[in-house]
């Protein structure tokens, strides 16, 4: 196990070269630079912005200045802001415990729901239950995540207020009329991740219920009924773990998706975190920060999908990761 766990670590060095090479020339090439607003300013002279592109690096091709980032890089150093020159590492270490907090909430929302849900369907198949939960997981799948944010936005938030309910907030962490208390917060983030998990929820709902009836028509299963076992024995002792293995890597695939999906949740709803920062950065033309943000999203999603393979074989010891198997 240790072993494999240091031959994936090492083999994450070249993907993540690979993604910022790729990041940083698309960025380089698209038209534009974060000077060029200043350049448009009649009120600028021409010598100054040629004296701001100097001063920022700008004025060096793209691959020598990727060679700088990657030197800096490797010395821990990501850099400053081209727009505010502060330092990046610092507002991103400030930002990235909000994203993971909404990320890590809609995981376990999404598995608290998905997998009774899909338990329940698979028990009741072929019933009304399992039919419109079948409906509803798809429709709910078929959603994207920055629709249903808003849809829940005018529900929740402004219909209710309407309606005369108790309505949620919609932006930021905390109100800042408020004092920011513990329930102040979680008001804050129940929209956020709920926009996060029921996209989540469909899917996954969906995906056990099949791998749960497939491993109730397996021999054991039905060996285990002729022996007389009960159902609840059955059902949570012989059936469950085996059918929950395969939703271990669906949901290591899908973690990558649920930080990608903070770039549109934290941004409609004014959420302090890394998607949020990517969006404002994508806007200024931010280089450094965008660079910077590429590579902590690169990571945690190789780091995610590395923790799902080894849960997986600590699940099922019929998996040798240190033999390949």
């Amino acid at each position: 196990m240790t072993a494999y766990i240091i031959r994936r670590l090492l083999q994450m060095i070249p993907l993540i070269f690979g993604v910022t090479f790729l990041t940083f020339a698309l960025i380089n090439l698209i038209p534009g630079s974060p000077v060029a607003r200043i350049r448009d300013n009649p009120k600028i002279r021409p010598e100054a912005a040629i004296e701001l592109e100097r001063q920022l690096g700008l004025d060096k091709p793209w691959p020598e200045r990727y060679v700088r980032w990657l030197g800096d890089l490797a010395q821990g150093d990501l850099g400053v802001s081209l727009y505010n020159r502060l330092p990046v590492a610092d507002r991103i270490w400030a930002v990235i415990p909000n994203t993971l907090l909404l990320a890590v909430l809609a995981l376990t929302l999404a598995l608290l729901v998905a997998v009774p849900l899909g338990v329940y369907s698979a028990v009741r198949h072929g019933t009304l239950f399992d039919r419109s939960a079948s409906v509803g997981a798809v429709a709910m799948y078929a959603m994207p995540d920055f629709w249903l944010a808003l849809l829940l936005v005018i529900l929740f938030s402004l219909k209710f207020r309407e309606w005369g309910f108790p309505s949620l907030p919609v932006g930021g962490m905390v109100d800042p009329r408020g004092g920011g208390g513990f329930v102040d917060r979680v008001q804050h983030l129940i929209l956020p991740v709920l926009a996060l998990a029921m996209v989540q929820i469909g899917s996954w709902s969906a995906f056990f219920r099949s791998s749960m009836l497939e491993t109730l028509s397996q021999e054991y299963v039905r060996t285990a009924k002729g022996k007389g076992l009960p159902s609840r024995t059955i059902l949570y002792v012989h059936a469950f773990k085996n059918a929950f293995l395969p939703l271990i890597t669906i949901v290591g695939l899908a973690l990558p998706g649920l930080l990608g999906g903070a770039f549109f949740i934290e941004t409609i709803f004014a959420w302090p975190g890394m998607g949020r920062l990517t969006f404002e950065a994508v806007g200024r033309r931010d280089y450094t920060m965008i660079m910077a943000t590429t590579l902590m999203f690169s990571v945690l999603t190789m780091v995610s999908n590395l923790i799902a393979d080894v849960l997986y074989a600590v699940l099922d010891p019929r998996i040798r990761l240190d033999k390949g198997v």
